[in-house]
């Protein structure tokens, strides 16, 4: 216990150490583990964090008023890469499994949950892709995007980002990705930002909130070092309100958090683990900045444990449902 103690405290200080004032407060939540921890979602309405643990095909959702998480595994599937509610059917999750966008039946409790139809399928010959993270816009459109899952994404660059919405066909944004990740927007800058992990950076777009349709990409983030190996890369994306990024670095132990306009890192979020994965805003009063990460490639614990940062100073926007 004094240990763990102590793996919490060591973030404060190195705040201190950079001489800011402001110091925060990393803590795990309860019996949160996840493999590959990804795709947080903070649903008002349930007051619940949802997220998934991708390569078991499962779902968990954090009960704020609980302190407690509860998990499920989607019959027949072995992959969960995203759960985005759907608007007005509270039982009803997109989820990706595969290159498949499927609505599962959930009530949040349950240890099993099903998939009662598909809503797209994307690069069906594409056997060694699967999709990766995915959001909603702030109208309710799906973005979302693959990565090659069998041998090496950084030369393979066969992945994509998508667009769809009701009632309509799902359509390429991009090509040439190599890992689809992190995705945000800012509806006052009018940006939309999104991450490939193997560019090792983060891009802002202009963004048409009433078309959907991004353009002039441009690189606001760099995470690459000095050789390919000591690369950071970058994985999940949130944004508060005041319009700062949060970068999550897979192999960097960090949150980043980052002024857009500027590029200049504003904090230093650190974690226990290595594998920082995603992150997004929740709570009540939309303060508490939720993490995932991952236990991949044997790392210890407390890798895969999802957690909670406060004291933060900052609050972010929930997150959006799907509509179909």
């Amino acid at each position: 216990a004094n240990e763990r103690k102590m793996m919490l405290l060591i973030p404060v200080i190195a705040v201190c150490l950079f001489g800011l004032t402001m110091s925060y407060k990393v803590e795990p939540l309860p019996d949160s583990y996840a493999g590959l921890g990804e795709g947080p979602h903070w649903d008002v309405a349930r007051q619940s964090l949802y997220y998934v643990d991708l390569e078991a095909g499962s779902l968990l959702r954090y009960d704020y008023a609980q302190n407690k998480v509860y998990k499920t595994k989607i019959e027949g599937e072995t992959l969960a890469g995203f759960v985005l509610p759907v608007e007005g059917r509270p039982q009803e999750f997109a989820v990706g499994c595969g290159r498949r966008v499927v609505i599962v039946n959930w009530d949040g409790v349950s240890p099993s949950a099903k998939v009662v139809r598909t809503l797209f399928e994307v690069q069906p010959l594409m056997e060694k892709n699967r999709l990766n993270d995915a959001k909603v816009d702030p109208r309710g459109r799906f973005f979302g995007g693959t990565m090659r899952y069998i041998g090496d994404e950084f030369e393979f660059r066969h992945g994509e980002l998508y667009r769809w919405e009701a009632g309509g066909q799902v359509s390429v944004i991009k090509g040439d990705v190599g890992i689809s990740n992190g995705l945000a927007w800012d509806e006052k800058a009018k940006k939309f930002y999104y991450i490939d992990t193997t560019d090792y950076e983060v891009k802002s777009y202009d963004y048409d909130f009433e078309t959907g349709v991004a353009s002039n990409p441009k690189v606001i983030f760099n995470l690459r070092k000095n050789s390919p190996k000591d690369h950071l890369l970058p994985d999940g994306l949130t944004i508060d309100t005041e319009g700062n990024l949060y970068v999550a670095t897979f192999n960097g132990a960090t949150i980043y958090k980052v002024n857009p306009n500027t590029g200049k890192i504003l904090l230093e979020i650190k974690f226990p683990t290595k594998q920082i994965t995603s992150a997004a805003f929740g709570g009540p009063n939309l303060d508490i900045l939720y993490v995932t990460t991952a236990a991949k490639f044997d790392q210890p614990a407390p890798a895969g444990t999802t957690y909670k940062v406060t004291g933060l100073n900052a609050t972010g926007y929930p997150g959006v449902n799907l509509k179909v």
